[in-house]
């Protein structure tokens, strides 16, 4: 039976619309749902445990592999998984026929598994096997355990895989095949002895395996279990294996003359004690802003797993960052006393001395210079409520509106751009929006790599429910490849053709004329600005030919809804708000905004870079994007602040390097960014950070910008703190603190209210949720937002109105303009500020990789993904390596106006011509070493994409930049899921219960 694969972000409607007989009571149902829920809804409300099912999951939907949910509908043995609800259907979870058919199947499990719970890593009282031998009072297993001729796979740095213990449910291969969709899992079904496969093979290492922990996640048993976990969960764990193994022969002894009942309550009992070492904390992803939630478990300062549940964004996906990557939490070299430059060198000094030195110089600097010879930096990496206190701390302790944080290096232009049309510089829906779209195009983007878990709900509804997908790149990266359609514009041409393509929409009457008529300003005035965008001209700058233009153009017309995802790709360009815009302007035109799946959705990079702008640190506007130069917000400000607050816009990032050099800014406040590694021409910015009077740099690790800095302060990490993050979904979730800070430090929210009291503030917080509560007071846009309604995974999408309703998806009634109207914006195309030239004659583009964020600096400190991609490297293509003499392996040297960088060739067909990617993982030659100071006109964001370089060929020929053992050599097995009639055509198989056979006998066990 074919079962529709079901949406991971739409909870499936279970609102009772039908009856069902379930022996011989009536209770309420929803028509067409599995019954193995309705029947699991009905027992949990009564206070009993589920129905008997191992390898159903409610994320992923039927298996059908283990057949332990087997009941009688109508007479006949069904899989409950499997069987949509119908109305008056009688069914039987009880009595002879299902006991044994339920048991039968569950034996057959038994056989491909050793239970050996109490001193079991797993035993955790969530392991299902261990849970169902108990649910099934099982004593005994008629089928003997029967290990299979395979060695433990320890070959990947994350997780082992047990195929002794595997019992070959499938939930890994469903996961991966029809979750992740990265389709590197099979079940060799027709094999003597079935195992998993990875790329068909049997070891780990050198597949296509992206380590996103999904398979690890959704396991029933121990067989694939995260290392961390190994030696360290149990109180009888961490043994030799000698003496584990003569355990396990122990408990097998007698489990004979006992049966299971004994022993089960011996594991409970040790699994119950684990609780009071073992804490389990909720918390929210450090890295992109997807906004993944799981739990994350502790013992001491020891990270055993972090495990996906019920993540609004998520579900039980995760990434191989998120899934693994928190080696920073423990790294040898966290900050964690405050540090005073010495000379060339530093000394420790308590945090009195600290706040000593900032009272002084800050005082001094303000005294000699004024409040805006001050600037602060805010982190995209640390919480609202930080956010929210460093632009506090600046406007109403300092006097200066100079505050800005990272979203200047990338998604400022994206935010203009939906403003000037729109309104709201955010998502416009969420991603359950995205999922069920009739048509994704992917602009100047790589959600497979840098915002994989959404990428996943794109795959999936790809592969599974017609959902069309169009990329526009550079680059051939995954979602290129899996792309109905694929072109590659010439680089920072995109304006070009989307304001092409909505031309052409217009011109043949393929646009919504009913809801431009009623929702949209200026149809006329964009109509007439659009007219050089002729099919003819779009090809001549852009090198699409007119024929792909067009079928873009049907695509989108032809779809129902059509979701718009792009990032740095459209925005670090000097015309990056003017493509922002045009890609909002083409769904105006086409009327994709104001329904579900549809809209704009700029993915953000960084876990918080949405919620550090919406919290106000930014130089023109307070929280909930309000003007500092509207007198009547200000004095709303001024009133509940108790100051008088600065009149006039202050510096952005830009800004603020160019008036360090000019000698007007003296002091910068840098709180959890490395500018040094992120802002364009870093050769340009180590020489104004040198020229600073006075630089405060407060992190987690010291960073290449803390070797700049006079005073360095050391900061709680993710873990170690309370507060909120906001997503690219404009979702506000809680992270709960997990770990006490180590050493001194402490989160950045006390820091800075040290610093503010220090100054004289009077500040008295006690938790982030006083600040949030402070935050809703006094703006509109978080009105609603309060800790006890964010309790757990609860979450909310802003705008937030009074009474807590939220907003999944925006512009259901009207635009935020004064009309209720959004408005078309015509936009003006700037070509690069740099184009190739004799000199410089190669274009280089950059960009992140799915194991690494940013340079790196956390990720860099876990070991696992060190092994896996250690080395930055440039990717040449295929027809300039001929033409260049080069090879994979060989040194090069990038030359630009601004600087030089040293790395290593990747050959590779994913670029092509003389188009260059270098990839950012390294602090010691960062891209930036070669960007000019060229931004985006609007908004001062840098344009990185927009480089020109030489290379030059260094003689040292060295090993490959990749490592073998690195996913992107793997060959993707893609299949439909688990396959489960093959192995239903198995000989000897059949459906339990329905042989004579089937009846076991189980044993009485003695008295203990």
């Amino acid at each position: 039976m074919v079962v529709t694969k079901s949406l991971l972000n739409t909870p499936l409607d279970t609102t009772p619309n039908t009856r069902i007989t379930v022996n011989g009571q009536a209770i309420p149902a929803h028509n067409g749902e599995l019954l193995v829920e309705a029947l699991n809804r009905t027992s949990r409300a009564a206070g009993h445990n589920d129905l008997p099912q191992v390898c159903y999951l409610p994320q992923m939907g039927p298996i059908q592999s283990c057949d332990t949910c087997m009941v009688e509908v109508n007479g006949q043995l069904v899989r409950a998984c499997a069987t949509p609800v119908t109305a008056d259907m009688k069914v039987v979870t009880e009595g002879e026929r299902v006991d044994v058919a339920q048991r039968e199947a569950f034996d057959r499990i038994l056989q491909n598994h050793m239970l050996y719970c109490t001193v079991c890593d797993n035993n955790n009282q969530n392991c299902t096997v261990h849970n169902t031998t108990a649910v099934l009072d099982v004593k005994h297993q008629a089928r003997p355990y029967t290990p299979k001729p395979y060695e433990k796979d320890m070959s990947n740095p994350f997780y082992r895989y047990d195929p002794d213990q595997c019992i070959l449910c499938g939930r890994c291969v469903e996961a991966c095949q029809n979750v992740q969709v990265n389709e590197t899992l099979t079940i060799d079904w027709e094999s003597k002895h079935p195992r998993v496969l990875w790329d068909g093979g049997e070891t780990i290492e050198g597949s296509s395996c992206v380590s996103c922990g999904h398979c690890v996640t959704v396991c029933p048993c121990n067989a694939l279990m995260e290392k961390s976990m190994l030696g360290h969960a149990g109180y009888l764990t961490n043994i030799p294996g000698k003496v584990l193994d003569d355990m396990i022969d122990v408990v097998k002894g007698v489990e004979p003359p006992i049966g299971y009942g004994p022993i089960l309550a011996l594991s409970e009992i040790e699994a119950e004690m684990r609780h009071a070492r073992v804490k389990v904390t909720k918390t929210v992803c450090t890295y992109c802003a997807v906004g993944c939630s799981f739990e994350v478990w502790t013992r001491d300062r020891h990270i055993l797993k972090m495990e996906p549940t019920h993540g609004p964004a998520n579900g039980i996906s995760t990434c191989i960052k998120g899934k693994f990557a928190w080696g920073h939490i423990n790294s040898e070299d966290r900050l964690t006393m405050p540090l005073l430059r010495d000379g060339d060198t530093y000394k420790q000094i308590s945090w009195d001395e600290a706040l000593d030195v900032i009272e002084k110089k800050f005082t001094q600097v303000k005294k000699d210079h004024g409040p805006d010879a001050l600037a602060f930096i805010a982190s995209s990496k640390t919480t609202n409520e930080e956010s929210f206190l460093m632009q506090k701390l600046a406007r109403a302790v300092i006097g200066t509106n100079n505050i800005d944080n990272c979203a200047r290096y990338c998604q400022n232009p994206a935010t203009t751009g939906l403003q000037r049309t729109v309104g709201y510089g955010g998502d416009s829906g969420s991603i359950a929006d995205i999922e069920i779209a009739g048509l994704v195009l992917i602009v100047g983007a790589n959600p497979a790599e840098n915002h994989p878990v959404l990428a996943t709900r794109v795959k999936r509804s790809h592969k599974f429910r017609g959902q069309r997908l169009i990329v526009a790149d550079l680059r051939r990266h995954e979602m290129a490849e899996r792309a109905d359609l694929f072109i590659r514009p010439n680089p920072s041409t995109d304006a070009v053709w989307l304001s092409a393509v909505t031309k052409y929409i217009l011109d043949n009457n393929l646009h919504h004329k009913d809801f431009i008529t009623k929702w949209v300003n200026h149809f006329e005035e964009y109509k007439t600005s659009l007219e050089p965008y002729t099919l003819a001209y779009a090809e001549q700058v852009t090198g699409i030919p007119a024929a792909q233009l067009i079928t873009v153009a049907n695509e989108i017309a032809a779809a129902d809804g059509t979701c718009i995802l792009f990032a740095m790709g459209v925005t670090q360009h000097c015309g990056g708000s003017e493509t922002a815009t045009a890609i909002s302007n083409l769904l105006l035109m086409t009327g994709n905004y104001m329904r579900p799946g549809a809209g704009a959705y700029p993915l953000r990079g960084h876990n918080n870079v949405q919620g550090a702008s919406d919290f106000g640190s930014m130089p023109n506007v307070y929280s909930g994007y309000q003007k500092v130069d509207d007198e009547e917000v200000r004095a709303k400000f001024e009133a509940d602040w108790g100051v008088a607050l600065p009149t006039s816009t202050g510096k952005d990032n830009h800004q603020m390097i160019d008036a360090i050099l000019e000698g007007s800014l003296k002091v910068l406040y840098i709180k959890g960014e490395d500018t040094i590694t992120s802002d364009s021409n870093a050769n340009y910015v180590g020489e104004a950070l040198s020229k600073l009077e006075f630089l405060i740099v407060q992190d987690i690790n010291f960073s290449e910008t803390c070797r700049y800095a006079d005073l360095v302060l050391p900061a709680a990490t993710s873990l170690e703190k309370d507060g909120t993050y906001t997503s690219t979904e404009r979702r506000i979730q809680r992270l709960y603190k997990a770990i006490e800070p180590l050493g001194e430090s402490k989160p950045d929210w006390e820091i800075i209210q040290l610093i503010a009291n220090r100054l004289g503030a009077n500040w008295k917080y006690k938790h982030p949720s006083e600040i949030m509560d402070e935050v809703a007071r006094l703006t509109p846009l978080f009105a609603g937002v309060k800790y006890s309604r964010l309790e757990g995974f609860a979450s909310q999408q802003w705008p937030v109105h009074a009474d807590g309703t939220d907003s999944p998806l925006l512009f259901t009634e009207k635009f935020p303009f004064p009309d209720g109207k959004a408005r078309f914006h015509p936009i003006e195309y700037l070509p690069p500020s740099e184009e190739t030239n004799s000199q410089f004659d190669l274009h280089l583009n950059n960009g992140r990789l799915l194991e690494h964020f940013e340079q790196g600096s956390m990720t860099l400190r876990t070991a696992g993904i060190k092994e896996i991609t250690p080395n930055q490297f440039l990717e040449v293509s295929p027809e300039l390596a001929a033409e260049r003499g080069v090879t994979t392996g060989r040194h090069v040297q990038l030359n630009s106006p601004y600087g030089r960088v040293r790395v290593q060739v990747l050959v590779s067909d994913r670029v092509q011509g003389k188009q260059l990617y270098m990839t950012l993982n390294s602090v010691e030659e960062p891209v930036n070493k070669l960007s000019s100071s060229h931004t985006d006109r609007t908004t001062h964001t840098p344009a990185f994409k927009e480089t020109a370089v030489s290379m030059t060929l260094l003689p040292e020929q060295g090993e490959n930049p990749l490592p073998r053992r690195n996913f992107r050599y793997g060959t993707r097995t893609p299949q439909t899921g688990v396959e489960i009639e093959r192995k239903w055509a198995q000989p000897g198989y059949h459906i339990p219960g329905t042989e004579a056979a089937d009846k076991l006998v189980q044993i009485k066990s003695i008295t203990v």
